[in-house]
C-alpha cells in the first residue's frame, strides 16, 4: 500500500504509513486480548512483549540511538491507531514514548546519562514512566507538593513516600519520580531504579481502563545515586524552561482512537444487522444515519483541531508557548468529541450494547478516563477566557 492509497487524509507520506501501519496491526492482535484483561483487570505483559519486538518503544527515541525520532503528529497518529484496538494499552504506553520525548526535547538531564536510558529502551526494551501523582496533593497540574521526601546523604539521596496511578508499574524497572527536596524544600525530580525499598501496591480498581498497571508505589529510603538527580538543581533556574508539553497530545490521540474504534464497530453492526420487521438493514434507517452523521462530525472536527495542532507544534519551534492553549483545546475536543461517539454507537447497536461479548460497553468505561487526565476541562476554558480578556 501507498500512502496516496490511504482514506485516512491524516496520512501524508510513506513513512506515516509504516507507522499507521504497525499500529494497525498492532491493535488488531490487542483488540483480541482486550476482553480478558479488562474483565479480570490484569495487565496485558504479552502486549508489551509486542510492542518491544516490533520497535514501538523507541517510537520517540532519536535516531541517534537506533529509534525512530518521531514528531509529535506522528506520534499522534500512531496512538491515535493503537487505541482503536485496546485503549488500556495504548494510553499506558503512551505515557513511555511521550516522556522521551520531552526529555529529548527539554533536555532536562545531561546527555550522556539519556543516552544511556535510550540505549537501554532500544537494546533491552526498558519501560519507562514518570511518577507525580500522590494521594493528598490531587492533581499536579494544579500546584500541589509533594510529600514524597528526598534526603540528601552522602553521594546521592534516600527517596521514601508513595506514588499514586503509577501506569505501567508492574514493568517500570526504571522510573522518574518527583520529590520534594530536604536541603532546599523544593521540588525535584530523580530517576529511581526498581529493586530493594521499591514495592508496588496493587492498588487499581477501577471503572475504565483496567489494564494499564496504574497501581502505588511505594518506597522506603530507596538510594539515588547523585547522576540520577535530574530536574530541581540550581543549575535549572539559570536556563529557560523550552516548550516540550506537545507530548502531551498523546492522551487526545488515544482517546479519540477509541471512539473511532466504537464507530468502526457500530458501522459494521448497522450495515449487518437487520431484524425481521425490517426489509432493509438498520443502516438505512434515518434515525441511525442521523447518529452516524454526527459520529462523523465529531470525529471529523476533533482529529482535525488535533492533527493540526500537532504540525503546528512540529513545525512552529519558536512558538510553542503560544500553543499552549492550543495542546489543551485540542485535548478538550478529543475527549468530549469521544464520549458523544461512544454514546452515538452505543444508541446504534442498542441493548446488545451494553453485553460484554461486544467491545462497546468497555469503550464507553474506558474514554470517561479521559474526562481525568490532564488538563481538566475547566482549566481549558479559564485559559481561553483570560487570553480572549487579554490576562
Amino acid at each position: 500500500m501507498t500512502y496516496s492509497d490511504s482514506s485516512d487524509r491524516f496520512i501524508r507520506n510513506e513513512r506515516e504509513a509504516k507507522i499507521a501501519a504497525r499500529a494497525d496491526q498492532l491493535a488488531r492482535i490487542f483488540a483480541e486480548r482486550a476482553p480478558k484483561h479488562d474483565l479480570e483487570g490484569t495487565f496485558p505483559f504479552e502486549n508489551f512483549n509486542e510492542l518491544r519486538g516490533s520497535g514501538y518503544l523507541a517510537l520517540t527515541v532519536p535516531k541517534q540511538y537506533g529509534g525512530e525520532e518521531a514528531s509529535i503528529y506522528e506520534l499522534v497518529l500512531s496512538q491515535e491507531r493503537l487505541a482503536r484496538g485496546d485503549g488500556s494499552t495504548a494510553l499506558a504506553i503512551g505515557w513511555h514514548i511521550g516522556l522521551l520525548k520531552q526529555l529529548h526535547l527539554s533536555g532536562a538531564i545531561p546527555e550522556e546519562l539519556f543516552s544511556e536510558l535510550c540505549l537501554e529502551v532500544v537494546q533491552d526494551g526498558l519501560v519507562l514512566n514518570e511518577l507525580v501523582s500522590e494521594r493528598a496533593m490531587g492533581s499536579p497540574t494544579r500546584g500541589g507538593k509533594p510529600e514524597t521526601k528526598a534526603v540528601k546523604v552522602e553521594g546521592g539521596w534516600l527517596i521514601t513516600g508513595q506514588k499514586s496511578y503509577c501506569t505501567l508499574s508492574p514493568i517500570l524497572n526504571k522510573f522518574i519520580v518527583a520529590a520534594t527536596m530536604s536541603d532546599t524544600d523544593t521540588v525535584g525530580s530523580f530517576i529511581v531504579e526498581a529493586g530493594d525499598g521499591v514495592k508496588v501496591l496493587e492498588t487499581w480498581n477501577t471503572m475504565g481502563m483496567r489494564s494499564t498497571g496504574s497501581h502505588d508505589i511505594a518506597m522506603n529510603e530507596v538510594f539515588v545515586p547523585d547522576r540520577y538527580h535530574i530536574r530541581g538543581k540550581a543549575s535549572d533556574q539559570l536556563r529557560k524552561p523550552v516548550p516540550t508539553d506537545g507530548n502531551m497530545l498523546h492522551i487526545p490521540a488515544c482517546y479519540l482512537g477509541i471512539a473511532h474504534g466504537a464507530r468502526d464497530f457500530a458501522l459494521s453492526f448497522a450495515a449487518k444487522h437487520q431484524p425481521n420487521s425490517l426489509q432493509v438493514p438498520i443502516a438505512d434507517l434515518p434515525n441511525i444515519k442521523r447518529l452516524i452523521g454526527e459520529i462523523e462530525l465529531d470525529l471529523i472536527t476533533a482529529r482535525t483541531f488535533l492533527y493540526d495542532t500537532a504540525d503546528r507544534w512540529d513545525k512552529e519551534t519558536g512558538n510553542r508557548e503560544n500553543l499552549k492553549i492550543e495542546l489543551g483545546v485540542a485535548k478538550h475536543l478529543a475527549t468530549n468529541a469521544a464520549l458523544r461517539v461512544v454514546d452515538h454507537a452505543m444508541r446504534i447497536v442498542g441493548g446488545l450494547s451494553l453485553s460484554k461479548a461486544f467491545p462497546l460497553e468497555r469503550m464507553y468505561r474506558d474514554v470517561r478516563a479521559g474526562l481525568h487526565n490532564p488538563p481538566m476541562d475547566d482549566v481549558v476554558i479559564t485559559n481561553l477566557a483570560n487570553r480572549a480578556l487579554g490576562k
